[in-house]
Protein backbone atom coordinates (compact mmCIF):
# COMPACT_ATOMS: atom_id res chain seq x y z
CA UNK A 1 0.00 0.00 0.00
CA UNK A 2 2.82 2.32 0.81
CA UNK A 3 4.42 1.69 -2.54
CA UNK A 4 1.19 2.50 -4.32
CA UNK A 5 0.81 5.74 -2.42
CA UNK A 6 4.34 6.88 -3.31
CA UNK A 7 3.73 5.94 -6.91
CA UNK A 8 0.50 7.88 -6.90
CA UNK A 9 2.27 10.89 -5.49
CA UNK A 10 4.90 10.80 -8.24
CA UNK A 11 2.16 10.55 -10.89
CA UNK A 12 0.10 13.39 -9.31
CA UNK A 13 2.64 15.67 -7.65
CA UNK A 14 0.03 18.32 -6.80
CA UNK A 15 -2.25 15.87 -5.02
CA UNK A 16 -2.42 16.53 -1.29
CA UNK A 17 -1.82 13.98 1.38
CA UNK A 18 -5.53 14.27 2.30
CA UNK A 19 -6.38 12.93 -1.15
CA UNK A 20 -7.69 16.19 -2.60
CA UNK A 21 -7.36 15.93 -6.39
CA UNK A 22 -6.69 18.82 -8.78
CA UNK A 23 -10.37 18.70 -9.76
CA UNK A 24 -11.53 19.26 -6.21
CA UNK A 25 -13.90 22.14 -5.30
CA UNK A 26 -11.00 24.05 -3.68
CA UNK A 27 -9.17 24.19 -7.00
CA UNK A 28 -12.32 25.24 -8.75
CA UNK A 29 -12.44 28.22 -6.44
CA UNK A 30 -9.00 29.24 -7.57
CA UNK A 31 -10.10 29.10 -11.20
CA UNK A 32 -12.96 31.42 -10.45
CA UNK A 33 -10.51 33.93 -9.00
CA UNK A 34 -8.31 33.58 -12.11
CA UNK A 35 -11.23 34.62 -14.27
CA UNK A 36 -11.26 37.99 -12.48
CA UNK A 37 -7.55 38.42 -13.10
CA UNK A 38 -8.02 37.72 -16.80
CA UNK A 39 -10.51 40.60 -16.99
CA UNK A 40 -7.95 42.87 -15.30
CA UNK A 41 -5.24 41.76 -17.71
CA UNK A 42 -7.48 42.67 -20.67
CA UNK A 43 -7.97 46.18 -19.29
CA UNK A 44 -4.21 46.56 -18.87
CA UNK A 45 -3.62 45.48 -22.44
CA UNK A 46 -6.23 47.94 -23.71
CA UNK A 47 -4.68 50.75 -21.66
CA UNK A 48 -1.22 49.95 -23.04
CA UNK A 49 -2.35 50.05 -26.67
CA UNK A 50 -4.34 53.23 -26.05
CA UNK A 51 -1.26 54.90 -24.56
CA UNK A 52 0.84 53.71 -27.47
CA UNK A 53 -1.72 55.08 -29.93
CA UNK A 54 -1.77 58.47 -28.18
CA UNK A 55 2.05 58.66 -28.15
CA UNK A 56 2.28 57.85 -31.85
CA UNK A 57 -0.42 60.41 -32.61
CA UNK A 58 1.51 63.12 -30.73
CA UNK A 59 4.80 62.19 -32.45
CA UNK A 60 3.27 62.29 -35.92
CA UNK A 61 1.40 65.49 -35.17
CA UNK A 62 4.48 67.33 -33.94
CA UNK A 63 6.54 66.04 -36.84
CA UNK A 64 4.32 68.13 -39.10
CA UNK A 65 3.64 71.04 -36.75
CA UNK A 66 7.31 71.50 -35.79
CA UNK A 67 9.37 70.44 -38.82
CA UNK A 68 13.06 69.55 -38.60
CA UNK A 69 15.52 72.44 -39.12
CA UNK A 70 16.18 73.02 -42.80
CA UNK A 71 19.85 72.88 -43.73
CA UNK A 72 20.82 76.09 -45.52
CA UNK A 73 21.46 75.53 -49.20
CA UNK A 74 24.82 77.01 -50.17
CA UNK A 75 25.45 78.20 -53.68
CA UNK A 76 28.74 76.96 -55.05
CA UNK A 77 29.59 80.35 -56.50
CA UNK A 78 28.20 83.82 -56.04
CA UNK A 79 29.38 87.36 -56.66
CA UNK A 80 28.29 90.80 -55.45
CA UNK A 81 29.26 93.93 -57.38
CA UNK A 82 29.32 97.54 -56.23
CA UNK A 83 29.71 100.20 -58.89
CA UNK A 84 31.58 103.51 -58.69
CA UNK A 85 33.35 102.46 -55.48
CA UNK A 86 36.71 101.58 -54.00
CA UNK A 87 37.50 98.98 -51.38
CA UNK A 88 39.74 98.11 -48.44
CA UNK A 89 42.01 95.13 -47.84
CA UNK A 90 39.84 94.05 -44.91
CA UNK A 91 38.05 90.68 -45.20
CA UNK A 92 36.74 88.72 -42.20
CA UNK A 93 34.90 85.41 -41.94
CA UNK A 94 32.49 84.58 -39.09
CA UNK A 95 29.07 82.97 -38.56
CA UNK A 96 26.99 86.14 -38.40
CA UNK A 97 23.52 84.58 -38.56
CA UNK A 98 23.94 81.37 -36.52
CA UNK A 99 23.20 78.98 -39.39
CA UNK A 100 26.51 77.12 -38.91
CA UNK A 101 27.75 78.40 -42.27
CA UNK A 102 30.49 81.03 -42.23
CA UNK A 103 29.60 84.51 -43.46
CA UNK A 104 31.74 87.37 -44.76
CA UNK A 105 32.30 90.91 -43.45
CA UNK A 106 34.10 93.46 -45.62
CA UNK A 107 34.16 97.20 -46.28
CA UNK A 108 33.99 99.48 -49.29
CA UNK A 109 33.83 103.20 -49.98
CA UNK A 110 31.08 104.70 -52.12
CA UNK A 111 28.05 106.97 -52.22
CA UNK A 112 25.44 104.31 -51.44
CA UNK A 113 25.23 100.77 -50.14
CA UNK A 114 23.50 97.72 -51.52
CA UNK A 115 20.37 98.26 -49.37
CA UNK A 116 19.60 101.61 -51.02
CA UNK A 117 21.02 103.48 -48.04
CA UNK A 118 23.18 106.46 -48.96
CA UNK A 119 25.78 108.47 -47.06
CA UNK A 120 23.47 111.48 -47.08
CA UNK A 121 20.67 109.40 -45.51
CA UNK A 122 22.92 108.96 -42.49
CA UNK A 123 23.95 112.60 -42.50
CA UNK A 124 27.48 111.85 -43.75
CA UNK A 125 29.35 113.48 -46.60
CA UNK A 126 29.65 111.44 -49.78
CA UNK A 127 31.46 109.19 -50.49
CA UNK A 128 31.65 107.41 -47.14
CA UNK A 129 32.68 103.99 -45.86
CA UNK A 130 30.28 101.04 -45.54
CA UNK A 131 30.78 97.97 -43.39
CA UNK A 132 28.80 95.03 -44.78
CA UNK A 133 28.02 91.47 -43.67
CA UNK A 134 26.82 88.99 -46.32
CA UNK A 135 25.77 85.36 -46.00
CA UNK A 136 28.19 82.67 -47.01
CA UNK A 137 25.36 80.66 -48.55
CA UNK A 138 24.33 83.06 -51.33
CA UNK A 139 25.90 86.48 -50.69
CA UNK A 140 22.70 88.21 -49.60
CA UNK A 141 23.21 91.16 -47.27
CA UNK A 142 22.68 90.45 -43.56
CA UNK A 143 23.36 93.99 -42.41
CA UNK A 144 25.06 97.11 -43.66
CA UNK A 145 26.02 100.36 -41.96
CA UNK A 146 27.60 103.58 -43.10
CA UNK A 147 30.50 104.93 -41.07
CA UNK A 148 30.80 108.58 -40.10
CA UNK A 149 34.50 108.84 -40.93
CA UNK A 150 37.18 107.20 -43.04
CA UNK A 151 37.78 103.58 -42.04
CA UNK A 152 41.39 103.13 -40.89
CA UNK A 153 41.15 99.49 -39.86
CA UNK A 154 38.68 96.84 -38.78
CA UNK A 155 39.15 93.59 -36.86
CA UNK A 156 36.61 90.84 -36.21
CA UNK A 157 36.60 87.67 -34.15
CA UNK A 158 37.04 89.32 -30.73
CA UNK A 159 35.35 87.02 -28.25
CA UNK A 160 32.55 88.26 -25.94
CA UNK A 161 32.93 91.86 -27.04
CA UNK A 162 30.25 93.91 -25.32
CA UNK A 163 29.38 90.92 -23.16
CA UNK A 164 27.81 89.01 -26.06
CA UNK A 165 28.37 85.31 -26.57
CA UNK A 166 29.23 85.79 -30.24
CA UNK A 167 32.52 87.34 -31.30
CA UNK A 168 32.36 91.02 -32.30
CA UNK A 169 34.28 93.51 -34.45
CA UNK A 170 36.33 96.60 -33.65
CA UNK A 171 36.33 99.44 -36.16
CA UNK A 172 38.79 102.33 -35.89
CA UNK A 173 38.21 105.67 -37.53
CA UNK A 174 39.95 108.94 -36.78
CA UNK A 175 40.03 109.11 -32.95
CA UNK A 176 36.96 106.85 -32.71
CA UNK A 177 37.01 103.18 -31.76
CA UNK A 178 33.67 101.39 -32.19
CA UNK A 179 32.69 97.90 -31.05
CA UNK A 180 30.11 96.31 -33.37
CA UNK A 181 27.92 93.26 -32.96
CA UNK A 182 28.90 91.01 -35.87
CA UNK A 183 25.43 89.43 -35.93
CA UNK A 184 23.41 92.65 -36.24
CA UNK A 185 25.84 95.45 -37.09
CA UNK A 186 24.67 97.57 -34.15
CA UNK A 187 27.06 99.58 -32.00
CA UNK A 188 27.99 97.95 -28.70
CA UNK A 189 30.14 100.81 -27.41
CA UNK A 190 32.44 103.60 -28.57
CA UNK A 191 35.67 105.02 -27.25
CA UNK A 192 37.24 108.34 -28.23
CA UNK A 193 41.02 108.47 -28.19
CA UNK A 194 43.46 110.99 -29.63
CA UNK A 195 46.10 108.31 -30.25
CA UNK A 196 46.69 106.70 -33.62
CA UNK A 197 45.67 103.17 -32.68
CA UNK A 198 47.36 100.28 -34.47
CA UNK A 199 46.25 96.79 -35.36
CA UNK A 200 45.82 94.28 -33.92
CA UNK A 201 43.75 94.87 -30.81
CA UNK A 202 44.70 92.10 -28.37
CA UNK A 203 42.41 90.44 -25.85
CA UNK A 204 43.72 90.19 -22.30
CA UNK A 205 42.34 88.71 -19.04
CA UNK A 206 39.42 90.41 -17.30
CA UNK A 207 40.77 93.31 -15.24
CA UNK A 208 37.60 95.10 -14.14
CA UNK A 209 35.96 91.87 -12.92
CA UNK A 210 32.86 92.06 -15.12
CA UNK A 211 33.45 88.51 -16.45
CA UNK A 212 34.35 89.81 -19.92
CA UNK A 213 37.92 89.84 -21.25
CA UNK A 214 39.38 93.29 -21.81
CA UNK A 215 41.26 94.76 -24.77
CA UNK A 216 44.77 96.21 -25.03
CA UNK A 217 45.40 98.68 -27.85
CA UNK A 218 48.73 99.97 -29.06
CA UNK A 219 48.76 103.63 -30.01
CA UNK A 220 51.28 106.10 -31.38
CA UNK A 221 51.80 109.66 -30.18
CA UNK A 222 54.48 110.97 -32.48
CA UNK A 223 57.43 108.61 -32.11
CA UNK A 224 56.28 107.33 -28.72
CA UNK A 225 54.36 104.11 -28.22
CA UNK A 226 51.45 104.04 -25.79
CA UNK A 227 49.34 101.18 -24.47
CA UNK A 228 45.62 101.80 -23.91
CA UNK A 229 43.50 99.28 -22.00
CA UNK A 230 39.72 99.36 -22.39
CA UNK A 231 36.90 97.28 -20.97
CA UNK A 232 35.69 94.65 -23.40
CA UNK A 233 32.22 95.05 -21.87
CA UNK A 234 31.74 98.85 -22.01
CA UNK A 235 34.72 100.32 -23.88
CA UNK A 236 35.56 102.45 -20.86
CA UNK A 237 39.29 103.07 -20.55
CA UNK A 238 40.92 101.31 -17.61
CA UNK A 239 43.56 103.60 -16.11
CA UNK A 240 45.67 105.95 -18.19
CA UNK A 241 47.68 105.71 -21.39
CA UNK A 242 50.88 103.86 -20.55
CA UNK A 243 54.31 104.53 -22.03
CA UNK A 244 56.44 101.35 -21.83
CA UNK A 245 59.47 103.35 -22.97
CA UNK A 246 59.87 102.05 -26.52
CA UNK A 247 59.76 104.01 -29.77
CA UNK A 248 59.64 103.20 -33.46
CA UNK A 249 57.29 100.22 -33.05
CA UNK A 250 56.24 98.62 -36.33
CA UNK A 251 54.07 95.80 -35.02
CA UNK A 252 53.08 93.82 -31.94
CA UNK A 253 51.63 90.51 -30.72
CA UNK A 254 50.46 89.18 -27.35
CA UNK A 255 52.44 86.18 -26.12
CA UNK A 256 51.69 83.74 -23.29
CA UNK A 257 54.60 81.81 -21.75
CA UNK A 258 54.50 78.28 -20.38
CA UNK A 259 53.67 79.61 -16.90
CA UNK A 260 50.61 81.46 -18.22
CA UNK A 261 52.27 84.89 -18.05
CA UNK A 262 51.26 87.54 -20.59
CA UNK A 263 53.85 89.61 -22.46
CA UNK A 264 53.36 92.24 -25.15
CA UNK A 265 55.98 91.75 -27.87
CA UNK A 266 56.88 94.90 -29.83
CA UNK A 267 58.49 94.58 -33.25
CA UNK A 268 60.94 97.29 -34.25
CA UNK A 269 62.95 97.50 -37.43
CA UNK A 270 65.99 95.94 -35.77
CA UNK A 271 64.69 93.85 -32.86
CA UNK A 272 61.78 92.45 -30.84
CA UNK A 273 61.26 93.34 -27.18
CA UNK A 274 58.83 91.92 -24.64
CA UNK A 275 57.11 93.75 -21.79
CA UNK A 276 55.22 92.05 -18.97
CA UNK A 277 51.52 92.88 -19.19
CA UNK A 278 51.43 92.91 -15.39
CA UNK A 279 53.90 95.83 -15.32
CA UNK A 280 51.98 97.75 -17.98
CA UNK A 281 48.69 97.36 -16.11
CA UNK A 282 50.31 98.45 -12.84
CA UNK A 283 51.49 101.65 -14.55
CA UNK A 284 48.07 102.22 -16.14
CA UNK A 285 46.05 102.01 -12.93
CA UNK A 286 48.85 103.36 -10.70
CA UNK A 287 48.96 100.48 -8.27
CA UNK A 288 51.76 98.25 -6.97
CA UNK A 289 52.46 95.15 -9.04
CA UNK A 290 51.60 93.01 -6.03
CA UNK A 291 47.96 94.12 -6.39
CA UNK A 292 47.73 92.78 -9.93
CA UNK A 293 46.52 89.18 -10.12
CA UNK A 294 48.52 88.44 -13.27
CA UNK A 295 51.82 86.63 -12.86
CA UNK A 296 55.24 87.06 -14.39
CA UNK A 297 57.31 84.23 -15.81
CA UNK A 298 60.38 83.52 -13.63
CA UNK A 299 62.54 82.55 -16.63
CA UNK A 300 61.56 85.67 -18.56
CA UNK A 301 62.12 87.86 -15.52
CA UNK A 302 65.67 86.56 -15.37
CA UNK A 303 66.13 87.81 -18.94
CA UNK A 304 64.52 91.22 -18.23
CA UNK A 305 66.74 94.29 -18.55
CA UNK A 306 66.65 96.02 -15.16
CA UNK A 307 66.95 99.46 -16.72
CA UNK A 308 64.39 99.29 -19.55
CA UNK A 309 62.15 96.60 -18.04
CA UNK A 310 62.11 94.77 -21.38
CA UNK A 311 62.98 91.24 -22.41
CA UNK A 312 65.25 91.09 -25.49
CA UNK A 313 63.28 88.55 -27.52
CA UNK A 314 65.20 88.93 -30.78
CA UNK A 315 67.95 91.30 -31.94
CA UNK A 316 69.77 89.59 -34.80
CA UNK A 317 68.44 91.45 -37.83
CA UNK A 318 65.95 93.78 -39.43
CA UNK A 319 62.56 92.27 -38.52
CA UNK A 320 59.89 92.32 -41.25
CA UNK A 321 57.34 89.86 -39.83
CA UNK A 322 56.68 88.39 -36.39
CA UNK A 323 54.20 85.50 -36.26
CA UNK A 324 53.14 82.88 -33.72
CA UNK A 325 53.24 79.22 -34.73
CA UNK A 326 50.37 77.37 -33.07
CA UNK A 327 51.03 73.69 -32.35
CA UNK A 328 47.98 71.86 -31.02
CA UNK A 329 48.48 70.85 -27.41
CA UNK A 330 51.75 72.77 -27.03
CA UNK A 331 52.28 75.83 -24.84
CA UNK A 332 53.72 78.32 -25.44
CA UNK A 333 53.50 79.02 -29.14
CA UNK A 334 56.81 79.33 -30.98
CA UNK A 335 57.70 82.60 -32.71
CA UNK A 336 58.48 82.88 -36.42
CA UNK A 337 60.72 85.85 -37.23
CA UNK A 338 61.32 87.02 -40.80
CA UNK A 339 64.24 89.37 -41.35
CA UNK A 340 65.82 90.78 -44.48
CA UNK A 341 68.11 87.76 -44.71
CA UNK A 342 66.45 84.72 -43.17
CA UNK A 343 63.40 83.04 -41.71
CA UNK A 344 63.96 81.82 -38.17
CA UNK A 345 61.85 79.90 -35.66
CA UNK A 346 62.57 80.55 -31.99
CA UNK A 347 61.33 78.68 -28.96
CA UNK A 348 58.44 80.52 -27.31
CA UNK A 349 59.77 79.91 -23.81
CA UNK A 350 63.57 79.81 -23.89
CA UNK A 351 63.84 82.16 -26.93
CA UNK A 352 66.56 79.89 -28.34
CA UNK A 353 66.77 79.34 -32.11
CA UNK A 354 65.13 76.14 -33.36
CA UNK A 355 66.14 76.60 -37.00
CA UNK A 356 67.10 79.29 -39.51
CA UNK A 357 66.83 79.35 -43.31
CA UNK A 358 68.49 81.95 -45.55
CA UNK A 359 66.24 83.84 -47.97
CA UNK A 360 66.69 86.71 -50.42
CA UNK A 361 63.66 88.95 -49.92
CA UNK A 362 60.33 87.77 -48.48
CA UNK A 363 57.61 89.62 -50.39
CA UNK A 364 54.54 88.59 -48.38
CA UNK A 365 53.66 87.45 -44.88
CA UNK A 366 54.33 83.69 -44.57
CA UNK A 367 51.40 81.34 -43.99
CA UNK A 368 51.19 78.07 -42.05
CA UNK A 369 49.93 74.74 -43.36
CA UNK A 370 50.70 71.02 -43.14
CA UNK A 371 52.72 69.50 -45.96
CA UNK A 372 53.55 66.39 -43.94
CA UNK A 373 51.78 64.58 -41.12
CA UNK A 374 54.09 65.23 -38.17
CA UNK A 375 51.60 67.55 -36.43
CA UNK A 376 53.90 70.58 -36.63
CA UNK A 377 52.74 73.38 -38.97
CA UNK A 378 54.97 73.97 -41.99
CA UNK A 379 55.71 77.43 -43.41
CA UNK A 380 55.02 78.71 -46.93
CA UNK A 381 57.32 81.59 -47.89
CA UNK A 382 57.38 83.70 -51.05
CA UNK A 383 60.97 84.78 -51.73
CA UNK A 384 61.72 87.32 -54.46
CA UNK A 385 64.85 86.23 -56.33
CA UNK A 386 65.07 88.96 -59.00
CA UNK A 387 64.09 89.53 -62.64
CA UNK A 388 60.40 89.48 -61.84
CA UNK A 389 60.68 85.98 -60.37
CA UNK A 390 59.81 84.58 -56.97
CA UNK A 391 60.41 81.23 -55.35
CA UNK A 392 57.54 79.71 -53.40
CA UNK A 393 59.04 77.51 -50.69
CA UNK A 394 57.47 75.24 -48.07
CA UNK A 395 59.73 74.84 -45.03
CA UNK A 396 59.43 71.97 -42.56
CA UNK A 397 58.14 73.40 -39.30
CA UNK A 398 60.24 70.97 -37.26
CA UNK A 399 63.62 71.43 -38.94
CA UNK A 400 63.41 74.23 -41.51
CA UNK A 401 64.27 71.80 -44.30
CA UNK A 402 62.86 72.59 -47.74
CA UNK A 403 59.92 70.26 -48.38
CA UNK A 404 58.78 71.74 -51.69
CA UNK A 405 59.57 74.70 -53.96
CA UNK A 406 58.74 76.18 -57.32
CA UNK A 407 59.80 79.28 -59.26
CA UNK A 408 57.07 81.58 -60.58
CA UNK A 409 56.87 84.84 -62.41
CA UNK A 410 56.02 87.42 -59.79
CA UNK A 411 53.71 90.41 -59.50
CA UNK A 412 53.96 92.99 -56.75
CA UNK A 413 50.17 93.22 -56.58
CA UNK A 414 49.55 89.49 -55.97
CA UNK A 415 47.91 88.69 -52.59
CA UNK A 416 49.60 86.47 -50.04
CA UNK A 417 49.00 82.69 -50.13
CA UNK A 418 46.33 80.89 -48.13
CA UNK A 419 45.77 77.33 -46.88
CA UNK A 420 42.88 75.08 -45.87
CA UNK A 421 43.22 71.76 -44.02
CA UNK A 422 42.24 68.40 -45.47
CA UNK A 423 41.08 65.31 -43.58
CA UNK A 424 44.38 63.46 -44.22
CA UNK A 425 46.10 65.78 -41.69
CA UNK A 426 47.68 67.82 -44.46
CA UNK A 427 46.74 71.08 -46.17
CA UNK A 428 45.81 72.41 -49.57
CA UNK A 429 48.02 75.40 -50.46
CA UNK A 430 46.73 78.21 -52.70
CA UNK A 431 49.02 80.89 -54.12
CA UNK A 432 49.32 83.33 -57.03
CA UNK A 433 51.88 83.81 -59.79
CA UNK A 434 52.71 82.36 -63.20
CA UNK A 435 54.53 79.09 -63.80
CA UNK A 436 57.71 79.70 -65.77
CA UNK A 437 57.84 78.22 -69.23
CA UNK A 438 54.11 78.60 -69.82
CA UNK A 439 52.69 80.56 -72.76
CA UNK A 440 52.13 83.69 -70.73
CA UNK A 441 54.58 86.56 -70.53
CA UNK A 442 55.84 88.78 -67.76
CA UNK A 443 53.97 91.67 -69.33
CA UNK A 444 50.67 89.79 -69.12
CA UNK A 445 51.32 88.95 -65.47
CA UNK A 446 51.23 92.63 -64.58
CA UNK A 447 47.64 92.58 -65.80
CA UNK A 448 46.63 89.02 -64.98
CA UNK A 449 46.96 86.88 -61.84
CA UNK A 450 46.95 83.07 -61.88
CA UNK A 451 45.78 81.07 -58.85
CA UNK A 452 47.36 77.66 -58.24
CA UNK A 453 46.36 74.79 -55.95
CA UNK A 454 48.93 72.40 -54.46
CA UNK A 455 48.34 69.30 -52.34
CA UNK A 456 51.15 67.06 -51.00
CA UNK A 457 49.50 64.03 -52.64
CA UNK A 458 50.65 65.42 -56.01
CA UNK A 459 53.88 67.35 -55.32
CA UNK A 460 54.85 67.49 -59.01
CA UNK A 461 51.54 68.96 -60.15
CA UNK A 462 49.71 72.27 -59.77
CA UNK A 463 46.13 73.01 -60.69
CA UNK A 464 45.50 76.41 -62.22
CA UNK A 465 42.10 77.29 -60.73
CA UNK A 466 41.49 80.85 -61.76
CA UNK A 467 42.95 83.92 -63.35
CA UNK A 468 42.00 87.53 -62.81
CA UNK A 469 42.82 90.81 -64.45
CA UNK A 470 41.34 92.81 -61.57
CA UNK A 471 43.25 94.33 -58.69
CA UNK A 472 42.95 91.84 -55.83
CA UNK A 473 42.37 93.63 -52.54
CA UNK A 474 41.94 90.50 -50.39
CA UNK A 475 42.05 86.73 -50.86
CA UNK A 476 41.32 83.96 -48.35
CA UNK A 477 40.69 80.21 -48.43
CA UNK A 478 37.74 79.38 -46.17
CA UNK A 479 36.01 76.27 -44.86
CA UNK A 480 32.43 77.57 -44.90
CA UNK A 481 30.92 74.51 -43.23
CA UNK A 482 32.52 72.11 -40.78
CA UNK A 483 34.31 69.33 -42.67
CA UNK A 484 32.89 70.41 -46.03
CA UNK A 485 32.33 73.24 -48.49
CA UNK A 486 35.90 74.56 -48.88
CA UNK A 487 35.94 77.79 -50.90
CA UNK A 488 38.02 80.88 -51.46
CA UNK A 489 36.97 84.50 -51.30
CA UNK A 490 38.12 87.20 -53.71
CA UNK A 491 37.66 90.90 -53.05
CA UNK A 492 38.67 92.93 -56.09
CA UNK A 493 38.54 96.59 -57.06
CA UNK A 494 40.44 99.87 -56.63
CA UNK A 495 42.09 100.29 -53.23
CA UNK A 496 43.25 103.83 -53.89
CA UNK A 497 40.36 106.00 -52.76
CA UNK A 498 41.25 108.63 -55.33
CA UNK A 499 40.10 106.06 -57.91
CA UNK A 500 36.70 104.45 -58.28
CA UNK A 501 35.47 101.53 -60.28
CA UNK A 502 33.74 98.18 -59.89
CA UNK A 503 34.20 96.44 -56.53
CA UNK A 504 33.42 92.71 -56.48
CA UNK A 505 33.16 90.21 -53.65
CA UNK A 506 33.06 86.63 -54.94
CA UNK A 507 32.93 83.16 -53.43
CA UNK A 508 34.16 80.20 -55.45
CA UNK A 509 33.94 76.58 -54.33
CA UNK A 510 37.21 74.69 -54.71
CA UNK A 511 35.61 71.54 -56.12
CA UNK A 512 33.90 73.56 -58.84
CA UNK A 513 37.16 75.18 -59.93
CA UNK A 514 39.04 71.88 -59.68
CA UNK A 515 36.60 70.25 -62.11
CA UNK A 516 37.46 72.76 -64.84
CA UNK A 517 41.05 73.51 -63.82
CA UNK A 518 44.15 73.30 -66.01
CA UNK A 519 46.78 70.77 -64.94
CA UNK A 520 50.30 72.21 -64.80
CA UNK A 521 53.03 69.57 -64.57
CA UNK A 522 56.22 70.65 -62.85
CA UNK A 523 57.92 67.48 -64.08
CA UNK A 524 56.98 64.46 -66.16
CA UNK A 525 57.36 62.03 -63.27
CA UNK A 526 53.64 61.87 -62.46
CA UNK A 527 52.15 58.91 -64.34
CA UNK A 528 48.54 60.04 -64.07
CA UNK A 529 46.42 61.56 -66.80
CA UNK A 530 45.13 65.11 -66.38
CA UNK A 531 41.64 63.84 -65.61
CA UNK A 532 42.92 61.36 -63.03
CA UNK A 533 44.74 64.21 -61.30
CA UNK A 534 41.63 66.39 -61.33
CA UNK A 535 39.64 63.47 -59.93
CA UNK A 536 42.19 63.05 -57.15
CA UNK A 537 41.94 66.72 -56.20
CA UNK A 538 38.16 66.59 -56.50
CA UNK A 539 37.98 63.76 -53.96
CA UNK A 540 39.85 65.74 -51.31
CA UNK A 541 37.82 66.27 -48.17
CA UNK A 542 38.41 69.30 -46.00
CA UNK A 543 38.58 69.73 -42.25
CA UNK A 544 38.43 72.55 -39.72
CA UNK A 545 41.53 71.17 -37.99
CA UNK A 546 44.79 69.69 -39.19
Amino acid sequence: MTDNKEQDTEIHPLKSEEGVSPASPAKKGVCVGGLGLSHLSSWRTAAFFLSLFLCLTIVFAFSFIIPCPVRPVSQHTWSNTYGDSSTYTFLAVTDANNDKVMDVIFAFRGSSGSLNASCSDEGFSSPCSFLVAVTGTNGSVLWERALSQELLWAQCGIEKLGGLEAAGCLVFQSQLLTAIDSQSGVTLWQNNNTLELKQPAVTIPDLDEDEVGDVALIGAAGDKTKVVIVSGQTGRQIGIDTDPGISGVLGHVIHVTSSGSYYLLFKKDSAVYGYALKNIIAMAIKTPQSNIKLQQDPKWEEMTNSTSGSVPVYNLGSVQHLLKMVIQGKTPENLLVVTGHWVELIDGQSLSSLWRVNITNVISEPVFGNFNKDGVPDVMVEDEIGNGTKKVVILDGSSGAVLWEVKLMSSSTSPKPSTVNTTDYRSAFLFWGEVRGETYTTVSLNQQHFLYLLHPSYPKVLLELNNSTENIAAFKAVLFEKSRHACYMLLTGPTEHSQTGSVSLAKRKLKEDVARSRVVRLSQEEGFSDQEIRDGFFKLRYSSSA
